[in-house]
């Protein structure tokens, strides 16, 4: 699938007048004049259909996106079956996580649940933010500290050996999500079945 800017020069008419991303970085710290010129030339809105692939290892990938609508999962194929291993919605990046910012196939598969609305930031120039401006590598790490975190407590909640604990967990974890993305992802990613998920949801 070819991503590509189709709203041209009016690309932030809708957004306030600049890419949201922006407001990311700021979050973080202050940006100078010229990262927000770079930042608003380079990122660009995308609108992804229902069950669509944005990223698949059929194709390099060159985007990570801020998803300011709707929700996606990422996963891997064991045979016929969907393993999903995370679920992003409103305002988190998502893209393959096993080639982070890189322009490289993966085996990682990332589809949206339901229709998105998203920023399309380039991997190539997230690069050039960071080769030359020291602000964007502070940033950077302190967004990569989140993800790590975000991974540490993916694998713990695997781990935990009862699919009740692991339901419990993802409750505290991800309170946003149970009601908010269907359950046949819920399970995937606690590595439960669909009706397991389903009994104990009505024994609590």
């Amino acid at each position: 699938m070819n991503i590509e800017n189709i709203y041209g020069e009016d690309k932030w008419a809708a957004l306030g007048g600049f890419s949201p991303l922006i407001s990311v970085f700021r979050s973080y710290h202050a940006l100078t004049p010229e990262m927000e010129d770079i930042i608003n030339r380079d990122t660009f809105p995308v609108r992804f259909a229902k069950n669509k692939h944005i990223a698949s290892p059929l194709k390099r990938n060159r985007y990570i996106f801020l998803i300011l609508e709707g929700a996606v999962h990422g996963y891997l194929k064991m045979g016929n079956k969907k393993i999903t291993t995370w679920i992003a919605a409103e305002n988190e990046l998502a893209g393959t996580i096993r080639n982070l910012w890189e322009n490289e196939s993966s085996d990682e598969y990332v589809e949206t649940i339901d229709p998105v609305f998203a920023i399309a930031i380039p991997h190539e120039m997230t690069k050039q933010l960071y080769n030359n401006f020291q602000i964007a590598n502070y940033i950077g790490r302190k967004m990569t500290e989140s993800y790590f975190q975000g991974a540490s407590e993916r694998a713990f909640i695997c781990r935990l050996p009862t699919a009740l604990k692991r339901y419990q967990r993802f409750l505290v974890t991800y309170p946003h999500l149970i009601n908010r993305v269907p359950l046949k992802y819920v399970a995937s990613f606690v590595g439960m079945r669909l009706e397991t998920l389903s009994r104990i949801r009505n024994k609590s």
